[in-house]
């Protein structure tokens, strides 16, 4: 696979991964599956640990962004970020081949295909290698959907599932659930967190909580 340095936020399905250092931590992105799901390979620079967000599908192309050489990261840590199968199709597969310690919500994991070893709810941490991830529970898109935080030394990095996308908030079965994601997403994101904040969603390009911020009070309005 085909991994480009220069990172735009945008990945094609069947297409080159991107990557970027931040210092302390690379993050690589590739558009996996049908449903042009993101998964994330989060490697940390000074151990070379590794931490992958959402084995979404095609559990070989995730193996090749991760790599054969002696030189590859290692794989130890799997963080689904909620229940839905387009976000776990690979699940069982990547965990055999590397053997990964599986992390999610207590109420998300009894409906994934594997057993959890790690169940992390709102302020915990997941921790590889020196990185530090704070765990964001946002409820509506499903129970137990969660974000990752990356607190990094050039600005926040959210990785943030189905639950934040550029445009809007993810995808929600009732009012009550829309008006839960939106509360959560506005105060335990954009309420805590500064507009240089980047975010990588379970599908599509990234955006930054700045670029979105002006349309909070849109997306209540509309109702999606």
């Amino acid at each position: 696979m085909d991994v480009l340095d220069s990172y735009s936020g945008h990945t094609d399905p069947g297409g080159a991964a991107i990557r970027r250092d931040t210092g302390p931590l690379s993050i690589a992105k590739v558009s996996v599956g049908p449903m042009d799901n993101n998964a994330y390979l989060l490697v940390c620079t000074a151990t070379h640990e590794a931490l992958l967000i959402d084995a979404a599908n095609e559990p070989e192309r995730i193996a090749d962004l991760v790599g054969a050489d002696d030189g590859r990261p290692e794989l130890r840590h799997l963080v689904t970020t909620h229940r839905h199968r387009d976000h776990w199709e690979a699940l069982g597969a990547v965990a055999g081949m590397f053997q990964t310690r599986q992390i999610a919500h207590p109420l998300d994991a009894p409906e994934l295909p594997i057993p959890m070893d790690e169940l992390v709810s709102h302020g915990d941490r997941v921790e590889f290698g020196e990185i530090s991830l704070e765990v964001i529970h946002l409820r509506g898109h499903t129970p137990g959907s969660i974000a990752l935080l990356y607190r990094g030394p050039d600005h926040p990095h959210l990785f943030t599932g189905d639950s934040l996308f550029p445009g809007g908030v993810g995808k929600t079965g009732s009012p009550e659930d829309f008006t839960s994601l939106v509360d959560d997403v506005e105060q335990r994101l954009f309420a805590d967190l500064p507009d240089d904040t980047w975010f990588y969603p379970g599908h599509g390009d990234d955006s930054t909580l700045g670029q979105q911020r002006p349309h909070l009070a849109d997306w209540r309005a509309r109702g999606w």
